[in-house]
């Protein structure tokens, strides 16, 4: 709640109709008109995108599966920021609202091919055949039933691709497009107009919360999942024929496009800077300190969503459903308003304390990513049995030794899991990073953005690098844990756990 109390504090303190006046004008009709516009497209095409790769991985005999599906995934290690920087730093026609629009849909679409994969992975082929069997054309199956089966999962990474289009700056900054986020990181950076910066922020926040009141909206009701008895059988999958080799092609023009061409443009650059270009103890010292910032905040943002998952898995109520859905409201929050709402208590109401020093930032790294941590941890906590947990207290185990010996061994794979999203998430971070860093210190995004800003290719290349390396293997534990996701969430009554 930090931010937003921080965020009605300065709307307050300047005064109600000051704070209208500064929001009813042309220039945030025309922020609001770019942010919404390129929040829809992206969030489509990151949608549509996102489900047919993993349709097609998961459903159908596509040659080579098992290699394209890591290589699907792997640009979610690779920082926005840094799709921009390759492919604006190689081709100038990638700027504005075309280029935005590209390279954010190119960076987000994992966000959507991970769970639909999961969910693609997991369903039961009953409710397809029943459906042919009832005269449904291949078509109208594939419409109403596995695209069916797959919609929460398809609006789950939906939401996060809006926020994450409507928090970014780093990318938009590059590709020299006015959204909301770099409009207010100028104001504050510049610190001419904070009045005008607060009304942005409002704005923002509000254009946030509307995307998860929208997504939640949008459920709808009904069930998805399977609730008879037996075991599933595998779905069959749809061959190809004629449409492998156009198919295959399409998958190496996303792969290349998505991967390659942010790769290359480092690589490139770093050879056309020669060995100046090169700075190994810079690079390694700021890989030190992301690593050390982004660990820290991953086990702190893992252990804090531990009980809440607990709570709200093992004692439902409406108390407990409230504080989790509450911790949600972070991911309307962007980064930058964020670390302004910290730097703004601390000093106003702490004396100056942590500010700029690392306990802060690894703060608000794990109140950004908690969420993240959360829906990780939650996850395995329902895929726990309860009985199992009983059954070691029927044996004598206190209710801790229980806990520790059954129930946490049973969920640790998920517990890794949240804490290798929150460590990718902190180790591509930039605007709270570039408010909160130490004095003395840089982390590979900043650094990364400090040669970028001055025209350095040369020099930031290799930090871009260095990102995509550090982030490489968090994005393949990640990966693996929705991939053993659909195979461990059926409970001995043969009902789907929903994850």
């Amino acid at each position: 709640m930090l931010p937003l109390a921080f965020l009605c504090t300065e709307a307050a303190g300047a005064g109600g109709p000051g704070v209208w006046h500064l929001i009813w004008r042309s220039l945030t009709a025309q922020l609001l008109w770019n942010t919404v516009r390129l929040t829809v497209v992206v969030t489509v095409l990151s949608a549509l995108v996102g489900t047919l790769a993993a349709y097609g991985v998961e459903r159908t005999t596509l040659p080579g599966r098992h290699i394209w599906a890591p290589l699907v995934v792997i640009p979610f290690a690779i920082p926005d920021f840094v799709v921009a920087f390759g492919w604006s730093s190689l081709f100038t026609w990638v700027q504005g609202f075309r280029g935005a629009v590209l390279v954010m849909t190119l960076a987000v679409y994992p966000l959507v091919y991970l769970p639909v994969a999961a969910s693609f992975r997991g369903v039961d082929p009953g409710q397809e055949d029943v459906a042919r069997g009832l005269g449904a054309g291949r078509m109208r199956v594939f419409w109403r039933i596995t695209l069916g089966q797959a919609r929460r999962a398809i609006l789950g990474g939906s939401l996060l691709v809006a926020l994450v289009v409507l928090a970014e700056y780093g990318a938009f900054e590059i590709l020299g497009f006015r959204t909301f986020t770099t409009e207010i990181f100028s104001e504050f950076q510049a610190g001419f107009d904070t009045s005008s910066a607060f009304a942005l922020s409002v704005v923002l926040v509000a254009l946030s919360l509307l995307v998860l009141l929208a997504e939640h909206a949008s459920r709808g009701g009904g069930r998805a999942s399977r609730i008879g008895q037996g075991a599933q059988r595998p779905a069959t999958r749809r061959r190809l024929g004629k449409a492998t080799l156009p198919v295959l092609l399409a998958y190496a023009l996303l792969v290349a496009a998505a991967l390659g061409v942010p790769v290359a443009a480092s690589v490139y650059w770093i050879l056309e800077g020669g060995a100046q270009g090169l700075s190994g103890l810079s690079i390694s010292s700021a890989a030190g300190y992301t690593a050390a910032y982004s660990a820290a905040a991953g086990a702190l943002a893992t252990l804090a969503a531990l009980p809440v998952a607990l709570l709200a898995a093992r004692y439902p109520s409406r108390l407990a459903s409230l504080l989790e859905r509450s911790t949600f409201l972070v991911l309307a929050m962007p980064g930058l308003v964020v670390a302004l709402a910290l730097v703004y208590f601390s000093e106003r109401y702490a004396g100056g304390f942590a500010y700029q020093s690392a306990p802060l930032l690894v703060f608000a790294y794990a109140l950004l990513f908690f969420p993240m941590a959360l829906v990780g941890v939650r996850a395995s906590v329902l895929q726990a049995p309860v009985a199992l947990e009983e059954a070691a207290s029927s044996l004598g185990m206190g209710r801790v030794k229980a806990f520790l010996r059954v129930t946490l061994r049973l969920i640790a794979p998920g517990l890794g899991a949240a804490f290798c999203l929150v460590f990718l998430s902190c180790v591509t971070e930039l605007t709270a990073t570039l408010v909160l860093i130490p004095t003395g210190a840089q982390t590979l995004a900043t650094q990364f953005w400090a040669y970028q800003q001055n025209l350095s290719y040369g020099q930031a290349a290799p930090f871009a690098l260095a990102i995509i390396a550090t982030a490489a293997f968090p994005s393949y534990a990640l990966g693996r844990f929705f991939d053993r996701l659909p195979a461990r969430s059926r409970s001995p009554q043969g009902q789907t756990v929903p994850t």
